[in-house]
């Protein structure tokens, strides 16, 4: 440790300094409890919290190989990242998600068919 001379700072600079390294400590400690809970690998009872959905149809689901799983022996597991990936991908889009990707597949089709024809009309000679 160094030693400091606190004669020359100031009670509110003292507090900001306090207030500084106690947001950085528990940044970094939710920072690293958010990566294992990541990380974390558990039975059936985890699949059931996460994806919200019955014990039989994660059985189901595992059956057909629909959802991330692993196997060992006759335990399921599964991984808490994995399920939360697998349930983004299957995010439907949104109307105005929608009506924004038919305009944009419109616009890029008509410029296509404009530039075939705008070929077609004048052959190089």
């Amino acid at each position: 440790m160094q030693n400091l001379l606190l004669t020359q700072i100031s009670d509110v600079e003292i507090r900001q300094l306090l207030r500084e390294e106690l947001e950085n400590f528990f940044a970094e400690k939710q920072f690293a409890d958010e990566k294992g809970k990541n990380e974390e690998i558990g039975g059936i009872d985890l699949a059931i919290e996460i994806t919200g959905l019955a014990k039989p149809t994660i059985y189901s689901l595992c059956s057909e190989r629909k959802i991330p799983h692993s196997k060992q022996g006759k335990r399921l597991y599964f991984s808490r990242q994995e399920l939360t990936d697998w349930l983004k991908q299957g995010k439907r889009k949104t109307n105005a998600e929608i009506a924004i990707e038919a305009a944009n597949y419109g616009q890029k089709e008509k410029e296509a068919f404009q530039a075939t024809n705008q070929k077609k009309r004048f052959p190089k000679g």
